[in-house]
């Protein structure tokens, strides 16, 4: 029988928490998992662990037009219908307007216009050091990125089955977009990773609004936690009368901007302070991983 893949997702209000300095942390510290980058429209988890492309493929979603010049015999009726003004006289004048409503299509008196489906993207499975890893590169100017989130979830489940895995860890996309929820969709947990700032509170209650939607429980790593004291004790309370786990807190390092520069992970550390609250902070997580799975 197989065994249920449980997931992380590790999500940030903004970009530059160290949200993906923690999930990184995270790879190289937990066993038997697969991972997933589901930021595709910045993608950038595989730039600090060691890897190579072993897969790739491509994502199309939504649908543009394609003109048969030849059969056109420029009524215009297409520019006439177009609600978008994206096309005059059979001929695509501004691409980026283009919805692929497939309106031009079906009153084409002579069958010019036809649909296809729109390139949106690729798709990549990397080996690396800490085990298989899923991303993704969204295309220029598209907008169906849950889409793609999707299909890096599924193929990094995919992968998990296959390799026997016990856990998906999920670099999310920072916000609570569409990107966002489609990444939390199907999770086991939610880990946020906040700053000692007032903008960081803010992004946190808007996380926990939005995982209390989808009744998700919410873990909080309060990252640079000793740059700012005051913001550091009302995120600690914030979380105490929300009933919202703060499941590590992980002190200001150069180290981490160094392991970036270098295109590694922060762990291992010879920072005996920082190694033990990375490793707190998994122990947390895997508790409450633990105790969701017996929800």
């Amino acid at each position: 029988m197989a065994v249920p893949v449980k997931e992380i997702v590790v999500v940030s209000g903004k970009g530059g928490t160290g949200k993906t300095s923690i999930t990184g942390a995270l790879a190289a510290i937990i066993p038997n998992k697969v991972m997933a980058d589901c930021d595709v429209d910045a993608a950038n988890l595989q730039l600090i662990l060691d890897g190579e492309k072993v897969d790739s493929g491509s994502f199309e979603s939504g649908w543009e037009i394609q003109i048969n010049r030849e059969a056109c015999i420029g009524c215009n009726k297409c520019g006439l219908l177009c609600r978008f003004s994206a096309i005059e006289n059979g001929v695509l004048t501004a691409p980026l307007l283009c919805e692929g409503c497939g309106v031009c299509t079906d009153f084409c008196p002579t069958g010019a216009i036809t649909m296809r489906r729109k390139a949106a993207g690729t798709w990549e499975v990397w080996q690396t050091s800490r085990g298989l890893l899923v991303n993704a590169n969204l295309g220029v100017a598209i907008e169906n990125s849950g889409k793609l989130v999707s299909k890096v979830k599924a193929v990094a489940r995919s992968l998990g089955r296959q390799q026997q895995s016990s856990l998906l860890l999920t670099d999310g996309p920072p916000g609570i977009g569409c990107p966002a929820i489609a990444a939390l969709t199907g999770a086991t947990l939610a880990l946020t990773v906040v700053e000692p700032t007032i903008s960081a509170l803010h992004d946190l209650q808007r996380l926990h609004g939005l995982t209390r939607h989808f009744r998700l429980p919410l873990l909080v790593c309060l990252n640079k936690s000793d740059l700012h004291e005051g913001m550091r004790q009302q995120i600690q309370n914030w979380c105490a009368d929300n009933d919202v786990v703060l499941a590590g807190e992980i002190p200001y390092r150069e180290e981490f901007r160094e392991a970036l520069k270098a295109g590694h992970t922060v762990v291992p550390t010879e920072d005996r302070l920082l190694g033990d609250a990375l490793n707190c902070l998994w122990k947390n997580i895997a508790g409450r991983l633990e105790q969701a799975s017996k929800a």
